[in-house]
């Protein structure tokens, strides 16, 4: 998709109710690949990595949230991505929160959304994904239901981590999203040992039963201060997790006088993005290379991708940049880290 091509689509987009401008990119672009007219294999770039014991077409991923339900998933790949992240899906389908929901903030390329874990169900989900061939490494990210309540939650992720693990190269474990009540607890120490406990034991019992150990990250918030990290650090080492994603949206509000800051909900984009790098660094000093980083929050060129590689992410994801700046970002990136990697650089 030629840059010029995406301005104009997004310029027509952007007079659009965000959400139903996101619900038409994402049709636009599964109707073109059916027609024959996608984006074809040009715009890859080939530099496999292994992460988290996995080998990576390139180092560039779709972060969850775009595609919740893997209703996009072949032309998504079609786009360039070394690996793409579904969901967040939950056991019961929910409409998440009610609308409007997800707001722009154009004079910081960054959004704010409140959406709530919308998703059609974990059944679903694995349905689409039986359906589709696919040519890149694909993870799952789970979440509870509106309903559970908290203490009741590792009910919800055990469920769905059964339901996704023969399917799903990699699943994340989402307790990050400021947008269902009380879902960020689970961070703290021992409700996060609690849930990590539960969730390794049911892990182990399905290696056991299917012959096979899947990766597990753990997607964080960029609003945890250092002891919270180190306590995060700990746990994952304790039940041999296999990734941290930093991080989820925010809900601290800089530049309040920007339109739509007012609104509740996880912020994203340009606002997001010193931030988040600023997690990565931390937890890179403190795993000092042994756990893997995933880094998303705010890509929005490829300057800010090779600063979370350099922060000491193994990977990034993006989200808002692909809304704000199309899919040439993803080859940009992927290109940039690429060179990063040669001898010499």
């Amino acid at each position: 998709m030629s840059s010029t091509f995406y301005k104009i689509s997004k310029k027509i987009l952007f007079q659009l109710d965000p959400e139903k401008a996101h619900d038409l990119a994402l049709w636009s672009l599964k109707n073109l690949d059916a027609c024959g007219l996608s984006l074809n294999n040009k715009t890859i770039v080939n530099t496999p990595t292994n992460v988290m014991g996995l080998t990576f077409r390139n180092q560039v991923g779709l972060a969850a949230g775009v595609d919740k339900n893997g209703d996009f998933i072949k032309p998504l790949q079609n786009l360039g991505f070394g690996f793409i992240e579904l969901g967040t899906v939950t056991p019961k389908p929910q409409p998440g929160n009610p609308r409007p929901r997800l707001f722009r903030v154009p004079e910081a390329d960054a959004l704010v959304n409140r959406l709530g874990f919308n998703n059609k169900g974990v059944d679903y989900l694995i349905e689409q994904v039986k359906s589709v061939q696919r040519d890149s490494i694909i993870g799952i990210n789970i979440g509870k239901n509106k309903t559970t309540p908290i203490e009741d939650a590792h009910h919800d992720y055990e469920y769905c981590l059964r339901k996704v693990y023969p399917l799903a190269d990699y699943v994340t474990i989402n307790i990050s999203s400021p947008n269902t009540e009380n879902l960020r607890s689970l961070q703290r120490s021992d409700n996060l040992h609690m849930l990590l406990k539960r969730i390794s034991a049911t892990r182990e019992a399905l290696r056991t039963s299917l012959g096979v150990m899947k990766p597990i990250a753990i997607k964080i918030a960029p609003d945890l201060d250092d002891f919270e990290l180190e306590n995060i650090v700990e746990a994952v080492r304790t039940y041999e997790f296999d990734g941290i994603i930093a991080t989820n949206t925010t809900t601290q509000r800089p530049h309040r006088e920007f339109n739509n800051l007012s609104e509740t909900g996880g912020l994203s984009g340009g606002l997001l993005t010193q931030a988040s790098t600023q997690i990565i660094q931390k937890l890179s000093n403190l795993t000092q290379g042994s756990i893997p980083i995933i880094g998303v929050g705010g890509i929005l060129n490829r300057q800010d991708a090779l600063d979370k590689i350099s922060a000491g992410a193994s990977l990034v994801q993006i989200y808002s940049g692909l809304i704000y700046n199309g899919p040439r970002l993803i080859r940009d990136c992927a290109q940039a880290i690429s060179l990063l990697r040669q001898p010499g650089k």
